[in-house]
């Protein structure tokens, strides 16, 4: 079995996946505790493929404890190899993280064969602009949140040319309205 390629990310009614300041706590007001719906495709996710932006927001969360009454530990419950896509990896690097530069096509292949047949996660706006310019997302998850954030990262970051999608599924979890789209290629 071949794992997909998904572009996975929570998104605020007015469509943003992050307010001003790339504030991210907002989503765990919805998300924490970790639903079980979510659980379960965090269990079908091998590996995800981040942006460098996205990491450091994530980093600077753990590190300010922005994560509501959720700490690291109690977050999504991923466990599989991360890469992240940058033209500057860190120095010194940080454990368990594999750093990616260059062509997008070859870091979806390389994190895609980490992820041992199970779905490669896509997070953080550019890098899922990148993966749907060049036909290489299956999927895309989207979680709808009752908020109306008025500013921040948008969902699809500039630069996107029309992507047709077709939809496969929609459940109500709570407060949260899951989107389930096939891209079609």
């Amino acid at each position: 079995m071949s794992g997909k390629v998904v572009v996975n990310r929570a998104m605020s009614l007015d469509g943003f996946i992050a307010g001003p300041g790339d504030a991210m706590d907002w989503i765990f007001d919805f998300m924490v505790p970790v639903p079980s719906w979510q659980a379960e495709i965090a269990a079908a996710t091998g590996a995800m493929l981040v942006g460098r932006r996205t990491d450091e927001v994530g980093d600077r969360m753990d590190v300010n404890k922005e994560r509501g009454s959720a700490s690291s530990d109690e977050g999504y419950p991923f466990f599989g190899p991360t890469f992240v896509l940058t033209h500057r990896p860190p120095d010194p690097p940080v454990p368990d993280v594999t750093y990616l530069s260059g062509d997008i096509g070859e870091a979806v292949a390389t994190a895609l064969e980490a992820a041992g047949g199970k779905n490669l996660e896509i997070l953080g706006a550019d890098v899922a602009r990148q993966c749907l310019q060049r036909g290489l997302v299956d999927e895309i998850l989207v979680y709808v949140l009752p908020v109306l954030l008025g500013d921040g990262i948008r969902f699809s970051a500039a630069g996107l040319t029309r992507v047709n999608l077709e939809p496969l599924d929609s459940a109500r979890h709570g407060a949260v309205t899951i989107l389930r789209f096939r891209v079609r290629k």
